[in-house]
């Protein structure tokens, strides 16, 4: 009885030993090796609602207007990818400083208001196409004591908190222009911070240079954009990390509205002419 104990007992353990090999596992869960399938496309086909996180006081990517309708050129564009996907678009304005954890606890789908490319982003988010070349440049009084960065020595830079001009600000490659600043004033929105450059108690203010220019052209504000620029960065929509397959489907349709002109017809109502980058669809 024990020899045929000892034959079944190492029989058994040889088969055991051969599945193994055959599987290629040793002893784990195969299926918690299997890759997890990217639904992101399919959460918000099921759910038919896009939900876009903006920051409202963006003009002209995002902002309200005067019946406070919340408009733009990204609002634009944005409905009209929606309507390519077949959901509904909706519209939710976030705390910028905390956009990312809106994104990731799911209250959003998606970053998409003038939202630059930075190293930082592009290893904590899945990054669409960029779609808009823009510069991160000094705003500043017109004929006034700021004509160049070198200016700015010992004087108020006016920057709004989570914003990509405060991540290049704070970047290595500009730390000499930042410690040649006296102060930094920190402001929730551009539209607070261009105010207080106009009250005097900041000398210049760091921002878009696309925002901007819109902004010193339809308030009529005695401003000027600077030539010289921080930093040459490009706009784009930030997914959650690993949400390719709705990256992919709106970079298909951000392609198409390409081919057809619908964005040569929404960039010529906010700015005069088609200033996108993104490139059409191959066929």
């Amino acid at each position: 009885m024990l020899s045929v104990s000892l034959v079944l007992s190492l029989t058994a353990c040889g088969t055991k030993s051969e599945g193994e090999k055959a599987t290629g596992k040793t002893g784990e869960n195969s299926a918690n090796n299997e890759v997890q399938e990217d639904a992101s496309l399919q959460y918000i086909l099921d759910r038919e609602k896009f939900i876009l996180g903006l920051d409202d006081t963006f003009p002209p990517m995002g902002f309200r207007d005067d019946a406070n309708n919340i408009v733009g050129f990204d609002i634009d564009l944005a409905q009209a990818v929606c309507d390519k996907l077949g959901v509904e678009l909706v519209l939710q304005p976030v705390d910028w400083t905390a956009k990312e954890q809106e994104l990731a606890t799911k209250n959003i789908d998606a970053i998409w208001n003038g939202f630059s490319i930075t190293e930082e982003r592009i290893t904590n988010l899945t990054m669409s196409d960029s779609y808009m070349e823009n510069t991160i440049s000094l705003v500043v009084a017109r004929n006034g004591e700021i004509a160049s960065m070198e200016d700015m020595a010992g004087k108020r830079l006016a920057v709004q908190s989570g914003s990509s001009a405060q991540e290049a600000l704070d970047s290595e490659a500009n730390k000499e222009f930042k410690d040649s600043v006296g102060k930094i004033n920190e402001f929730a929105s551009y539209v607070t911070a261009l105010m207080d450059l106009e009250t005097g108690n900041s000398d210049a203010v760091l921002m878009d240079s696309v925002v901007a220019n819109y902004m010193i052209n339809n308030a009529g504000k005695d401003f000027a954009v600077l030539e010289e620029s921080l930093v040459a960065e490009e706009y784009a929509i930030g997914f959650r990390k690993g949400d390719q397959a709705l990256c992919d489907a709106v970079n298909n349709a951000l392609k198409e509205l390409k081919a057809d002109k619908t964005m040569d017809t929404i960039a010529t109502k906010w700015f005069g002419s088609d200033i996108t980058t993104i490139e059409e669809i191959e066929e």
